[in-house]
């Protein structure tokens, strides 16, 4: 299924910095009618008010608070596209003293918040024809990392999740598109220490729109990815059910 953003209206979770900030900024660039900045905080979202006006609309939503998840899905009772952009990420080995306790609080932001954003939404998306659902999972998902284990562990299963999310929405009509950065030019890739290896959140932006106006599943937008892709490749078309990969840099 493929999926045009113009004259859509959007809902984009931690859209106030980072990638998410670009995710809107692109959706708008590209035609979105209106973006519902879906974050913690409301206005931290105002100077993207000022700059796009009425067709930026701050949302209190919080993936720990499932009664926010629920309020936004009526709130936002016109959206045509998620971007469940929102994550977290602690720096854990896997002997760590605190690993549970990292593992603990990434997979309730990175799991069950993904899982109560579907069920919110799914309903909502049906309601409208269909539409689509971006996960933001990570490089991470496929490749453990050991100072931030629980964090791998976390997208892995969010991966896992986004799959058979795809399976399940495709019987209301709903596209899935399943985003794996490698380290990019965020707050989160600095405090992981990963400054040295960013690219851009805008390769991230136009991945996602790319992906959903092709009718992709996978969106591997930096170099990192993309070789992690080509690695993956014969695991993704056979298990995983799709073919249509990135060409090779």
């Amino acid at each position: 299924m493929t999926f045009q953003v113009d004259g859509k209206v959007v809902l984009i979770t931690g859209a106030n910095r980072g990638i998410g900030r670009v995710i809107l900024n692109e959706a708008i660039a590209r035609g979105a009618a209106k973006v519902y900045a879906a974050v913690r905080r409301p206005e931290s979202v105002d100077e993207l008010v000022q700059q796009h006006g009425d067709r930026v609309v701050p949302v209190a939503l919080d993936l720990s608070k499932p009664e926010t998840i629920e309020a936004a899905a009526d709130t936002a009772s016109d959206v045509d596209l998620v971007v469940n952009n929102a994550g977290v990420l602690k720096n854990a080995t896997p002997l760590a003293d605190d690993v549970v306790d990292c593992w603990l609080y990434e997979s309730n932001i990175n799991v069950v918040g993904l899982m109560r954003m579907a069920k919110a939404f799914a309903p909502v998306l049906k309601a409208n024809g269909g539409g689509a659902f971006v996960q933001l999972n990570s490089v991470a998902s496929m490749q453990s990392f050991t100072d931030f284990c629980t964090y791998t562990a976390s997208k892995a299963a969010s991966y896992l999740y986004t799959q058979a999310l795809r399976d399940e929405l495709s019987r209301q009509e709903t596209a899935v598109v399943s985003v794996h950065p490698g380290p990019i030019d965020t707050d989160m890739a600095h405090d992981a220490g990963l400054q040295d290896m960013t690219e851009p959140p805008q390769v991230v932006a136009d991945a996602i729109f790319d992906a959903l106006a092709e009718g992709r599943f996978h969106a591997f937008p930096d170099k990192m990815a993309r070789q992690t892709a080509e690695a993956y490749g014969g695991y993704i078309d056979a298990v995983v059910g799709d073919a249509s990969l990135p060409a090779k840099a």
